[in-house]
C-alpha cells in the first residue's frame, strides 16, 4: 500500500500550497520512461516520510492547470514545497538519495 498522495487540479491547493508540511510532488505521465523509473522511488519516499512531509503526483495529462501554473516543461520533475512555495526542483531521473537529500534540507 502506498503512502503517496495523487494531487490534481482541484485539491493542489488545500494539499500542497496550504498545508504546513514541506511537500515532495512527482509530475509524471504514464508514457514517460523515466517517470516509471522514478515512481517506485517516489513511492519508498512517501513511506519513509510518513508524517513529516506529504509526497505526492500529479498526472501532467490529467491535471494541465497546475502543471501550467508550475512551468512544467519536461518530466519527471520533482518540486519540493514549504509554506506554499517551490523551494527546490529536480528535473529528471536522480538517485533516491538525491531526492532524499533535498527533500531533508526542508525539515530542518
Amino acid at each position: 500500500m502506498s503512502n503517496t498522495l495523487e494531487f490534481t487540479d482541484s485539491n493542489f491547493a488545500d494539499e500542497v500550497e496550504e498545508t504546513d508540511k514541506p511537500v515532495l510532488v512527482d509530475f509524471w505521465a504514464e508514457w514517460c520512461g523515466p517517470c516509471r523509473m522514478v515512481g517506485p522511488v517516489v513511492d519508498e519516499i512517501a513511506g519513509e516520510y510518513e508524517g513529516k512531509a506529504k509526497v505526492g503526483k500529479v498526472n501532467v495529462d490529467n491535471n494541465p492547470e497546475i502543471s501550467v501554473k508550475y512551468g512544467i516543461r519536461s518530466i519527471p520533475a520533482l518540486l519540493i514545497f514549504k509554506d506554499g512555495e517551490v523551494v527546490d526542483q529536480i528535473v529528471g531521473a536522480v538517485p533516491k538519495a538525491q531526492i532524499k537529500k533535498q527533500l531533508d534540507a526542508q525539515l530542518a
